[in-house]
């Protein structure tokens, strides 16, 4: 273990990367040509030092959960790979709102690990992979080459979202790395019985977990989709004689799969209803005894002065569709 001490007189340790330790499981047993890809993911934790004026709420943290993830492949299967997890990457960003991407292609440092040769190969697999994905979207994904922003031990596409008012956030990357897995030892028995080395993908798809949060709170400024929110619904009530028929409602929904919560106090619903369009809830439910009545709830979106009235059932199905995260409909 080593430690340091920072300007600002705090003591750190330093921490290996999860990459080493994905290598050692792959290196658990002989594997063989027909083993690869070999995929091992894992929400790993990882820290960094930032400057204490850098820090920014969820944005920039020292210490962050990443969604990290490496492939172990032959070389010519870098293509294949590299757009499997390109489709993965635009499909998971679409559910979450985001259609105009940045793919930018970072290529060697000054300071890097390996042969030119190597680097050589690595990025040019990662230019064919940019041009196919260029060439799959129609050009409805911009793309640009960064000079010496790669990681040091292999070049990397970094996937770059811009949010609801125009700022553009980095969060996942692909990175093709022929170095580090010969460098710990690495290999495979190919079709001829000989040994090779695999090359490695690095990939992230958030990022961090953390900052992937933050910056969904900031694109819907709060008013997520209802699929997404934390709290879902809330029964309101108008007056206490309605407070049974709440309790069915919210059963309903629960009963449905939705977050729900009830409002019993003894306040005005005017109140109740403000209180939560400021919580940023979605949906709220006001109900009274004529809705009880009727078995009826009054709908009110955030965002919006309307007032829809519905049946019971029809608005548990509705929210219930509404509520179900995009890849599952």
């Amino acid at each position: 273990m080593f430690t340091t001490t920072l300007p600002d007189e705090r003591v750190f340790c330093c921490k290996p990367m999860n990459c080493p330790g994905h290598v050692q499981i792959y290196k658990n047993g002989l594997k063989s040509y027909r083993d690869l890809p070999m995929k091992i993911a894992e929400f790993g934790k990882v820290h960094r030092y930032e400057p204490s004026g850098a820090l920014h709420g969820m944005l920039r943290v020292r210490h962050f959960t990443q969604d990290d993830a490496h492939i172990f492949i032959t070389e010519n299967q870098i293509m294949e790979e590299c757009l499997k997890i390109n489709d993965l990457m635009l499909s998971i960003y679409k559910d979450f709102g985001f259609e105009d991407i940045f793919i930018k292609l970072s290529t060697r440092p000054e300071k890097r690990v390996g042969a030119d040769e190597l680097w050589d190969k690595a990025e040019t697999a990662l230019s064919d992979v940019l041009e196919e994905v260029k060439r799959q979207s129609n050009g409805r994904v911009k793309t640009a080459l960064q000079p010496g922003e790669g990681a040091f031990y292999g070049p990397k596409l970094e996937y770059v979202l811009k949010d609801a008012i125009g700022r553009d956030w980095q969060c996942g990357t692909t990175q093709v790395d022929f170095n580090l897995a010969g460098r710990l030892g690495a290999f495979y028995i190919d079709e001829h019985s000989e040994k090779k080395t695999p090359v490695m993908i690095h990939r992230a798809m958030f990022g961090s977990l953390e900052r992937f949060t933050g910056i969904l709170i900031e694109n819907f400024a709060g008013h997520f989709p209802l699929w997404l929110a934390p709290l879902q619904v809330v029964v309101a009530t108008i007056t206490s004689d309605a407070d049974p028929y709440a309790g069915e409602v919210a059963s309903a929904l629960k009963a449905a799969g939705l977050r729900v919560e009830t409002d019993l106090r003894n306040e005005k619903i005017g109140y109740k209803v403000r209180e939560h369009s400021l919580a940023k809830v979605p949906v709220i439910l006001a109900v009274g005894m004529r809705d009880a009545e009727g078995r009826n709830v009054s709908v009110r979106r955030l965002g919006s002065q309307d007032q829809t009235v519905m049946s019971l059932d029809a608005a548990v199905a509705a929210f219930q569709s509404e509520a179900t995260p995009p890849d599952l409909r």
